[in-house]
């Protein structure tokens, strides 16, 4: 039952939060960073557990089946692989420091915000953990309407225009996933007789071309607006101009991963052969976005606003990567989601922190701020470094392994999407420049880093720093996900897998009643 545990655990502090900030907020937030480190702390158990190697050739963990609906054929399924194990450490790593960084941030409605902000990681953990698709919407849907309250109620000037934009976006594409979900379950009904919602069921579904490839686009759009990709980016820049920094946070960290995360737990495994055939139009997404996003970036005075298009820029390469259809690329894209959580995650609390002190994210209005900032400073320049791909920092790994991966695929799409590296230095040193070094133009007079500041930052430089010098812990846990995505074409063994692990869920659910145990 662990991993319902991390669920509900996160669900009812999120609810025991916004109840007792009616008696103290400080106790409210301190209930709410329990709350997240104690889910964080069961992961790394998890972790340590299956020993930090993670050689096995296993690619599950752990797994719960409790029949839910059985008439319809939903349950209450989840499981966790290397992959699934690796995005929750990132969503908890990332949950506490939300907490944290909006200590003295969130003073009005403290205890709605964090009940808010506890159910929108609850809702990534569902998306994260859950193996039948009724669930993942469900799941879909509860990080989106918690995250919509954080930018609507807390953000900033124009929070109502970009807390509508964000939620006309993401829930009209969802909405065609729904749609995609349920074709899936009346086709795969109609062929076995058998109407599951169950992932590893549906993936024994036999599909037209034609047929496929309208259902593969309903989840494609879906993931790609949340990744996002352009041209449906357009409302990633708003969201994190005008969201508090706990929300540009979870929204650049997490949300954006959930994205990638369903292209490859979703779209390759299920569609194959429809993935295989848009993969040129896709990779030329990626490049686009890659290029694009490193333009705008550069363009931008707004320091968040920066940040955001660099987000844009570096999910191009994800789009890149997962179409490249190789495992070496794949590997990129995993190592992509994790660093760029934690770069541009870092760089949206600089930016928080300094909007704290001088009431102004125009970086015009900066410089001459690191005599003033030292540590700041010291700071700002590693996760610059990270995010125009220094080597010896995490995102040079990922963004090495994916254009060579992508090199076997497409060399063209590769030498162009490397010129987008330039194009990051270019925005990158441009942070530096306006904000740190130069001439203090305002004579804005600040404090450096206090210890609940030093306490955020920190962390995040040493895992940033660890990624891009010991990575092969992640590359080893994601990837027995990683090859089977990558041989998912073979419909006949998936399927007979998939029937086989069916049965021995339902079975172990008799047994045990509900017991969570493992499988191979």
């Amino acid at each position: 039952m662990l991993l319902a545990l991390l669920i509900l655990l996160l669900m009812a502090g999120g609810i025991a939060s916004g109840f007792l900030a009616r008696v103290s907020h400080a106790a409210c937030r301190w209930l709410a960073l329990i709350t997240v480190t104690i889910a964080f702390a069961i992961i790394v158990s998890v972790w340590i557990d299956e020993g930090l190697s993670m050689t096995q050739t296993d690619s599950w963990l752990r797994d719960l089946y409790i029949p839910w609906i059985p008439s319809f054929g939903i349950a209450f399924h989840l499981a966790m692989d290397g992959l699934s194990l690796l995005m929750l450490a990132l969503t908890f790593f990332l949950g506490i420091l939300a907490v944290l960084v909006s200590w003295k941030e969130i003073q009005y409605r403290v205890g709605f915000f964090h009940f808010n902000l506890l159910w929108v990681v609850a809702g990534i953990t569902g998306v994260f953990l859950t193996m039948d698709l009724f669930l993942f919407y469900f799941f879909w849907e509860v990080m989106l309407i918690p995250m919509y309250f954080l930018i609507g109620i807390w953000g900033h000037e124009n929070k109502q225009y970009a807390a509508y934009k964000f939620f006309i976006f993401t829930q009209a594409s969802g909405l065609l996933m729904l749609l995609s979900i349920l074709a899936l379950y009346f086709i795969h009904g109609e062929q076995t007789g058998i109407y599951s919602f169950d992932y590893f069921s549906i993936l024994g579904t036999t599909l037209s071309p034609e047929t496929g490839r309208w259902l593969m686009f309903g989840f494609l759009i879906a993931f790609i607006v949340k990744l996002p990709v352009v041209p449906l980016h357009t409302w990633l820049p708003d969201a994190h101009t005008e969201a508090p920094t706990a929300g540009s946070l979870l929204l650049a960290g997490l949300l954006l991963k959930t994205g990638a995360y369903g292209l490859i737990r979703f779209v390759l495994p299920i569609f194959p052969e429809a993935s295989a055939s848009i993969a040129p139009v896709a990779m030329l997404l990626g490049v686009v976005g890659i290029l694009y996003g490193a333009m705008q970036a550069y363009s931008q005075t707004d320091f968040k606003r920066l940040v955001a298009y660099t987000s844009v820029s570096h999910m191009g390469f994800i789009m890149l990567g997962v179409f490249a259809f190789n495992e070496l690329a794949m590997q990129g894209v995993v190592m992509q989601m994790i660093t760029h959580g934690i770069s541009t995650g870092a760089l949206f609390v600089i930016a928080g922190v300094l909007y704290e002190r001088i009431h102004t994210r125009d970086i015009l209005r900066m410089g001459g701020m690191w005599k003033k900032v030292p540590f700041m400073g010291t700071v700002a320049m590693i996760f610059v470094m990270a995010s125009l791909g220094l080597p010896g920092l995490g995102n040079f790994v990922a963004e090495f392994m994916t254009l060579i991966g992508a090199w076997q695929a497409n060399k063209l799409f590769t030498i162009i999407a490397t010129a987008g590296l330039v194009f990051a230095t270019a925005y990158s040193l441009r942070i530096m420049q306006k904000v740190f070094l130069g001439k203090n133009i305002e004579g804005h007079s600040m404090t450096d880093l206090s210890l609940r500041e030093k306490f955020i930052l920190v962390p995040l430089c040493v895992v940033i720093i660890w990624l891009g010098l010991f990575p092969q812990q992640v590359i080893n846990a994601a990837r027995p996900t990683v090859a089977n995505s990558m041989h998912a074409k073979n419909h006949t063994a998936i399927h007979q897998e998939a029937q086989t692990n069916h049965v021995k869920y339902t079975s172990a659910f008799t047994l045990e009643k509900g017991g969570s145990h493992e499988h191979e």
